[in-house]
């Protein structure tokens, strides 16, 4: 039974994923819970997996400072809601001519756009903070 879960948990990560990949390209599909999710799945059933996860490249760093507190960078932040509003509002616009279906639409963006400013956001800490002068110790800048 405990491998038969192991391996459930494996599909449902994968599985989440392949849906926040989606949901990078898609405006209106979020990436982070799904992202989240795996990183929960792997970390119960797969070392390896959840090691792959957390140091991927694309989304290693963004699952690490979101789970740890960090937040969200600014620029993932403005990347993101520009996406969103460009692809929405292009569907809005010239592809969908049924009035209830572009407020549902415009009321989503609203409410992703406001999720996403809420979201703590991310500052980076400087590499020299404080910068030391030549002949300075660090006691006397504190």
């Amino acid at each position: 039974m405990k491998e038969f879960i192991r391996i459930l948990l494996v599909i449902c990560g994968t599985f989440s994923v392949i849906l926040g990949v989606i949901g990078m390209f898609l405006p209106i599909m979020p990436t982070t819970p799904f992202l989240l999710l795996a990183s929960i799945c792997y970390s119960r059933s797969s070392k390896r997996f959840y090691n792959w996860l957390i140091t991927n490249r694309w989304c290693g760093k963004y699952i690490r400072n979101y789970r740890e507190g960090r937040g969200v960078s600014l620029k993932h932040k403005i990347f993101s809601i520009a996406m969103l509003w460009l692809t929405t509002g292009y569907s809005v616009w010239f592809v969908i001519s049924l009035w209830w279906i572009r407020l549902i639409l415009l009321a989503i963006v609203i409410g992703v756009t406001i999720h996403l400013v809420m979201i703590k956001t991310f500052k980076p800490e400087a590499k020299n903070s404080p910068m030391l002068r030549e002949g300075d110790s660090s006691e006397e800048i504190v």
